[in-house]
């Protein structure tokens, strides 16, 4: 599977191509609120578009959903408890499809495995495809998503760092802002994580 990364909207979200170049199947992940950098990019690339996946719904990663979603005919996917947030926060967040915790979604030729994290969000989730993981607003390089908008919970976050440390081996971290790493590094060198892992212990 081949990743495309496009910093999207007003804050640089990090919207996600996921697809087979043999096939062109694809999943996107996180349109953002400026979905045009995706649709040309899926244009250009010949792209069938199987799914559109929601790490969570705050509007820098959802806000134009419905453009993606309009042009490719994919179903949108998204944690339940992320479909009432507040406006402005999901700027009225379309979804198809109900996320939960242990799914496996065969999309694009390939199965992306659902874990819940709640903390940035009650609904936050991130998406395990094979060694690739997929943190949204909960893990970043070196830090991780904020915990003090509406819903947020810095216990839950505390246990999904936990969760995210506890997993097994390394994957390569695409996360919702900024650059990509590793999920061994971050053991290593993300205070949150390693306070997760002291907790562990």
């Amino acid at each position: 599977m081949t990743v495309t990364s496009l910093p999207v909207g007003s804050i640089g979200t990090n919207c996600y191509l996921l697809y087979d170049e043999t096939t062109k199947n694809a999943v996107v992940i996180d349109p953002g609120d400026d979905a045009e950098p995706a649709a040309a990019r899926i244009g250009a690339l010949g792209l069938k578009v199987r799914g559109i996946l929601l790490t969570h719904g705050h509007f820098d990663h959802c806000g134009d959903v419905k453009r993606i979603r309009e042009l490719t005919g994919a179903q949108v996917f998204v944690h339940p408890a992320d479909r009432d947030l507040p406006l402005p926060l999901n700027r009225g967040l379309v979804a198809d499809r109900d996320l939960a915790d242990g799914d496996v979604l065969d999309l694009a030729g390939t199965q992306v495995k659902v874990l819940h994290t709640p903390g940035h969000t009650p609904g936050s989730v991130c998406f395990l495809c094979g060694d690739l993981l997929f943190s949204g607003d909960t893990l970043f390089a070196g830090s991780c998503g904020r915990t003090d908008l509406p819903g947020g919970s810095p216990a839950d976050m505390i246990r999904s760092f936990r969760r995210l440390a506890e997993l097994a081996g390394d994957y390569t971290v695409y996360p919702g802002h900024g650059e990509e790493t590793t999920l061994a590094a971050e053991r290593e060198t993300n205070p949150f994580l390693q306070m997760a892992l002291r907790r562990i212990e």
